[in-house]
């Protein structure tokens, strides 16, 4: 009998040294089985295999009398590596052994002895913490009373009470928070700008308009090398009229200058005036005492000719139009702003006009007016935007787009954009309440702008909110709100047999 108990426990420490490490890659089952036939084998055959000499990487790493069987052996980083014998990586460290019956130690290497950690994480019990549940670690609407494994082998997570069970409460650990890319900004008190984006059209200033006219039936002698688009400068001749009214008028003021009547209170030089004739005609009459036989209409001010109507020997009436001039040092941009956003838009807000036939010049300009009306078939208001001009870039018609500086100038608590989680029915931030704990917290939105939101209620001043990854933490919320929702309440597991 003794020689083939001997050559039962060769064929077992063969299998546990040779077959037991391919069988301890996909099946730690297995492996534990083989390595558990060596001893019941020896203790069958009255251990005559003790007596044989320990090889080498066994003598190496002494094994406590009371310790339990080792199953196999692991890589120390979690590494899917794996030997039935003791073993050591590149850099020299030892290979863990796994113990037989353990299951935590395939899934987290922190978890072995040697890192100090309880040998089964899934145990019901961590110091003072006690396990309510354990939940699925994909996420799954799935919950168990007793640790187990998903169909990929992995451990369920366990959820224990206290202070991370706190009502509304989420809590991350360091680690998981540094590799998820979390980031908070503390809440301040700040302006916030919301810029309107508007087309607008370039239009003339209507006070920056002038014509040239007569008051009296006049016949044009002569017109000035003035065109339609021609710059001109004030006191620029433009026309010579023959107007015999007006040359009766003064005819009078030379007999009244004569008789010795007042320079400035006679009636024939109020008469002239009345008539719009040129000051500088007035004093020629009253300086020489002759009539001239016409007088000459200058230009009232700076600016282009936008109409020429005088020709050489027409008669023009009292009231018609020789020459309309306009200055463009500064022109309106008048913008359509839709209704629902008129509101964000006042008086004095600064302006920004990016001419469309002038790719990459921006010119400044102040809203100097909210017409006090709404397009009906747009729902748009009109706002006036005064624009300085001088280098004459912008014309008469011309399209530009325009960006309005809209929001309120008063400082008011607000938070990055990238915090606020607008689910369409609700709007939430999540506070940072510090040691991986996480808070949601519903809030209202005030004035939206582009990089900061007003709130108006659902945090203060100094809170600090989640900018980055707060979709990863509210959706951490939202599954332990489910999962809470499914677990069998206190007085339900008590009454299962």
């Amino acid at each position: 009998m003794r020689p083939l108990f001997l050559g039962l426990s060769l064929v077992a420490f063969a299998a546990a040294g040779g077959g037991g490490y391919w069988l301890g890659l996909g099946r730690p089952d297995l492996a534990r089985l083989v390595a558990t036939l060596p001893s019941l084998v020896a203790g069958s055959a009255a251990a005559p295999a003790a007596e044989a000499p320990a090889s080498p990487a066994v003598s190496r790493r002494s094994t406590p009398v009371n310790a339990a069987p080792t199953a196999y052996y692991r890589d120390p980083d979690g590494k899917p590596f794996y030997s039935a014998g003791p073993k050591r990586t590149a850099d020299g460290r030892d290979y863990v052994p796994v113990p037989v019956g353990s299951d935590a130690a395939a899934a987290d290497p922190a978890s072995s002895p040697a890192a100090g950690a309880p040998t089964d994480p899934a145990a019901p019990e961590t110091g003072a913490r006690k396990v309510l549940y354990y939940r699925n670690p994909m996420g799954l609407p799935d919950t168990s009373p007793v640790p187990k494994k998903d169909s990929m082998g992995m451990d369920y997570i366990p959820v224990y009470d206290g202070p991370e069970e706190e009502a509304g409460i989420v809590r991350i650990s360091p680690g998981r928070v540094q590799r998820t890319g979390v980031r908070t900004e503390a809440v301040e008190r700040r302006s916030v700008s919301r810029p309107l984006r508007v087309p607008g059209v370039v239009e003339l200033d209507e006070r920056r308009i002038a014509v040239v006219t007569t008051r009296a039936d006049a016949f044009v002698e002569e017109v000035a090398d003035a065109t339609t688009g021609s710059a001109v400068t004030k006191g620029t001749p433009l026309v010579r009229l023959y107007s015999p009214e007006m040359a009766a008028a003064g005819a009078q003021l030379v007999i009244e200058v004569k008789g010795g009547a007042s320079k400035t209170g006679g009636g024939a030089r109020l008469r002239l005036e009345n008539l719009d004739a040129p000051e500088e005609a007035i004093r020629e009459i009253e300086r020489t005492g002759k009539v001239p036989l016409s007088m000459v209409w200058s230009a009232p001010q700076d600016g282009v000719v936008l109409e020429r109507s005088a020709v050489r020997g027409m008669m023009a009436k009292a009231g018609d139009v020789l020459f309309r001039l306009a200055d463009i040092a500064t022109v309106w941009v008048v913008a359509d702003v839709p209704e629902s956003q008129v509101a964000d838009v006042r008086v004095g807000s600064a302006a920004a006009i990016r001419p469309t036939s002038r790719p990459g010049r921006t010119l400044g300009g102040v809203v100097d007016l909210v017409y006090p009306q709404v397009a009906a078939a747009t729902r748009t208001v009109r706002v006036r935007i005064a624009v300085d001009n001088r280098e004459g870039l912008l014309l008469p018609g011309m399209y530009a787009d325009v960006v309005v500086d809209g929001g309120s100038p008063a400082p008011v608590v607000a938070v990055p954009n990238e915090a606020v989680l607008d689910t369409g029915s609700r709007r939430v931030v999540i506070l940072d309440r510090g040691e991986g704990r996480f808070e949601p917290r519903a809030v209202e939105i005030g004035a939206r702008g582009d990089a900061y939101a007003e709130i108006a209620s659902g945090v203060a001043e100094g809170d600090r909110v989640v900018v980055g990854a707060n979709f990863l933490i509210d959706a951490e919320s939202n599954l332990k709100a489910a999962l809470t929702a499914l677990a069998p309440r206190a007085d339900e597991a008590e009454a299962k047999p």
